[in-house]
């Protein structure tokens, strides 16, 4: 393990190094990225960071000995950077590049890469042919913000590392040394990590298709060689599952971003600022704060990827599947967002420009069936996990099949019938979510008595369906309330808008205060004030209560706010009249909520 952290930090600081260097080369030479109108960037930025990044992989993992096990990643390694770096500096059409990445993918397979998802040779070998071309094409597109393509393959790669660990074999060799691929992948994760310290927010520093197509072959490549230089068994449900939890975050970006233009009328191939990180920006994060949310999914894919590791995947499983449905809603939640046509912060807008998108969650309810569909089994299957200490086999397996369809059928039943299915996600409460707890104790009950009309229940633990249908009822809610819960985390988090603080903590909802300031104005809302000294250090609807009616003046004369709101049904005349004035002289807008109701029909005689 001292080896690999040496060759890691040796990566890093070579990388350190050459790319600054790369930078300078590039602006002298003019290969700079201009700011356009489907680009993040703002300003002109140097490109040719792929090449300090090839050269450092290339350069270091030349010298790794022995050296025929590398000899196909340096070689398409060396290949598509090649191309890349023609592509910077004269760009070529999408078919040359494709044609270039089918190049370097056949090299691959040449050298017996494979999935090994099927056991037809010539269906895996057209699957294993899509994946690299595939993965090669999603880091591609996410190098659209700074340091995120960076970051997400450094996170990668230290999963990779750790999975050549997990499964064993892959990590060290014969005589106790390093192998040479383990050596290889901490050599791409220190390079990757020095370029990375140019190429953070604000980048000095881009790596151009160079290191974006490097990158996606290389890490296409680890996964099939991490898999085969492992000597573990743990079935085709890992070797499946691995790889694409290892690389979840490009290839959830390029499926969301490919179906969206799809969707929208436009072609898949078009650039523009309709990815992932673009879509957390437009409503209301940091980029900083959208590479991290994007960083943190990446390193929990990579967690579960090392639990399908184990010899008994089975909470891994559990975890995957979650994983992937938590995705599925988030990817929901922000096809809601318009970032075409000249609204890329338009933020979050009911008449999205993917109308399937929305009518399939929200009229048809079709989307909320499957969903539940899922949920139950996973709830059911995971209950009986935890009753019998992670241990199903035998008779309770037998048990747990012969219940699932009774469980299932009956719970979507109790659902339907109690109205589970009439309620919708942006305003879910607790009313709503007394409606599914309702629907989970008949769903269980019901599922009970089934069981009992057909198998009888004498052999069948009764804790497994208490354990059942608290984990259901959490699944149900959390679902249903991630639109809100999602929502309000970006609220709280936004960098631009009016910065507000509420002064009384009584009177109306935030809900109705942000709704009163219409949807083209963006509200920062900083905390409460309220001279309640009880209410000190305290917390209103997730907000601190940040003092009292001079903390409140000391704020306006600071310049720290742009918008008071007083929110309550009284307020003592005289300070009234001291914010007044404080709030005029530092043009600071101080509003009041009113609400009428006004009739539209006269009243009845």
């Amino acid at each position: 393990m001292l080896t690999l952290f040496f060759e890691c930090l040796l990566a890093f600081g070579v990388s350190l190094v050459l790319t600054p260097l790369c930078r300078a080369a590039a602006r002298r030479l003019g290969y700079v990225a201009a700011p356009k109108e489907d680009r993040w960037h703002q300003r002109p930025t140097a490109l040719f960071g792929g090449v300090a990044i090839g050269a450092t992989v290339l350069g270091l993992g030349a010298s790794i000995r022995p050296l025929a096990e590398l000899r196909p990643l340096l070689l398409s390694g060396g290949l598509i950077a090649a191309f890349g770096l023609a592509d910077d500096v004269l760009p070529l059409k999408p078919s040359t590049k494709l044609i270039a990445q089918v190049l370097v993918a056949s090299t691959l397979m040449f050298f017996g890469y494979r999935l090994h998802w099927l056991t037809s040779q010539i269906g895996d070998s057209m699957l294993t042919l899509f994946w690299i071309v595939g993965i090669t094409n999603a880091f591609n597109l996410l190098d659209n913000m700074d340091g995120l393509c960076a970051g997400i393959a450094t996170i990668a790669g230290v999963f990779v590392l750790a999975a050549l660990v997990a499964d064993g074999g892959g990590a060290a060799g014969a005589d106790g040394a390093a192998a040479p691929l383990a050596l290889y992948v901490v050599t791409l994760i220190g390079a990757t990590a020095g370029f990375l310290v140019y190429n953070a927010h604000p980048a000095s520093i881009f790596m151009g298709d160079t290191g974006s197509l490097f990158l996606g072959v290389n890490f296409a490549a680890l996964t099939l060689a991490a898999r085969q230089a492992g000597t573990g068994q743990s079935g085709l449900l890992s070797v499946v599952a691995v790889p694409v939890l290892l690389l979840m975050i490009p290839i959830f970006d390029t499926t969301l971003v490919t179906a969206l233009r799809l969707l929208s009328g436009r072609p898949p191939s078009l650039g523009g600022r309709d990815h992932t990180s673009h879509r957390l920006v437009a409503i209301g994060l940091s980029e900083p704060m959208a590479v991290a949310v994007l960083w943190t999914l990446a390193a929990g894919g990579g967690i579960i990827a090392l639990l399908m590791q184990r010899q008994d995947p089975s909470w891994g499983l559990i975890a995957a599947l979650g994983f992937a449905l938590a995705l599925v809603v988030f990817a929901v939640y922000l096809s809601r967002i318009c970032v075409y046509d000249d609204e890329d912060v338009a933020g979050l807008r009911p008449e999205s420009l993917t109308p399937l998108v929305s009518d399939f969650m929200y009229k048809r309810r079709v989307a909320e069936v499957l969903l539940d569909s899922c949920l139950i089994p996973l709830a059911y299957y995971s209950a009986y996990r935890l009753r019998y200490e992670g241990v199903l086999l035998g008779i309770n397996y037998k048990y747990f099949l012969q219940s699932l369809p009774i469980v299932l059928a009956v719970q979507l039943l109790a659902l339907f019938v109690v109205g589970g299915y009439r309620g919708v996600w942006r305003h879910f409460g607790m009313m709503d979510a007394v409606v599914f707890t309702k629907g989970v104790l008949v769903g269980t009950v019901g599922a009970e008595l089934a069981i009992v009309y057909v198998y009888g229940f004498e052999n069948y633990s009764r804790s497994v369906f208490v354990i059942y249908a608290a984990l259901l009822m959490l699944m149900l809610s959390a679902s249903r309330a991630s639109f809100r819960l999602v929502g309000e985390f970006v609220e709280r988090r936004r960098t631009i808008g009016q910065r507000c603080v509420i002064y009384g903590t009584g009177g109306a909802a935030l809900s109705t205060i942000r709704a009163a300031f219409g949807t083209t104005t963006a509200l920062r809302i900083l905390g409460f004030v309220d001279d309640d000294p009880q209410q000190r250090h305290a917390r209103v609807q997730g907000y601190p209560v940040v003092g009292d009616f001079q903390a409140l003046v000391s704020m306006v004369d600071a310049g720290q706010l742009d918008c008071v709101v007083v929110n309550g049904p009284t307020v003592d005349a005289q300070r009234l009249k001291s914010l007044e004035n404080a709030c005029r002289a530092h043009r600071v807008s101080l509003l009041t909520l009113q609400i009428d109701l006004k009739p539209l029909l006269p009243a009845s005689s």
